[in-house]
Formats: structure tokens, sequence, C-alpha cells
């Protein structure tokens, strides 16, 4: 499902894709009684014409069309699609923040940004392989564990 998203993405117009990390599972962080997830991160170059907020428009179509709902925040859902980061832009609204809120605190986001992007300055002055090396998490091969560090 992450390869097919992914292509549709990049055959968005405007939109050129660019590198996609490998697939990686991860436990789920608020909801914790509910499957594992998977998880990659994406780099896209946007041509002048798409904005942010456009953007996300444009990823939450995709979102539908693969089945989507938004029942339960952080509950199960077939696909997640999350702008992380546009440029240099910086945005906090109802409709969209960038930097995303969360990804500072999640492996899940920065070990696989680390992967397509290790030199990438991240806005609060770090690479992603050193935000990542802050938090309490755990990898082996495809898995992540953050925090409690508990088995699947």
């Amino acid at each position: 499902m992450l390869s097919r998203a992914a292509a549709c993405i990049g055959a968005l117009a405007g939109v050129r894709p660019g590198a996609v990390s490998r697939v990686y599972l991860t436990e789920p962080q608020e909801v914790r009684d509910q499957p594992w997830f998977a998880n990659c991160v994406m780099q896209i170059w946007c041509g002048p014409k798409i904005d942010p907020r456009g953007l996300l428009r444009s990823l939450r179509m995709i979102e539908d069309e693969f089945g989507r709902t938004r029942e339960v925040r952080f509950g199960p859902r077939t696909l997640d699609i999350d702008v992380l980061l546009f440029g240099d832009v910086r945005l906090d609204d109802v409709e969209l923040t960038i930097p995303h809120p969360r990804m500072r605190e999640r492996a899940f986001v920065l070990a696989p940004l680390a992967e397509i992007a290790p030199g990438l300055a991240l806005p609060w002055g770090e690479t992603p392989g050193q935000a990542v090396a802050r938090l309490d998490h755990r990898i082996e091969g495809r898995r992540i564990w953050q925090g409690r560090g508990r088995e699947p």
C-alpha cells in the first residue's frame, strides 16, 4: 500500500518524487491497543504553483482513495500521509502545522528521514540522525520500538 501511495504522490501535478526510505514497522504511540503501523518517509519537490495547504488537500484526497477514515485520533487507519517539512516554511494553524509538531519526538519519522536525508538541517538545528539519537528507542531490522521498548 505504501508503494502505491508513493506512486500516487509522485504522480501529482507539479510534484517530482525523490528518495523513499525503506518501510519500518512501528508500535502505536498514543492509542497502543492496535496493530503496528508501517511507516516510511518520502522526499518530494513541489513546483511553484503548489503551496503547503494545496499539497495537504491533494494528500488527503489520496488518503480518501485508500479508504482513510478519521474516527479515532491516533487510531487504526489505512493510510496517513503527513507533511513534515515544506522547504523553510513555518506554519501553524487549524489545518496544518509545519514543521510537523511531533516529528522531533518520533523515531518512526526521524529514522527513515535520516536514511534518505542524513545531512538535512532540521528547523531546530539538528540533523535527523542527531535528533533520533536523543530519543529513547530501539531499532531491530525493520522494527522500531519507542519509549517503553516493549516487544510486539
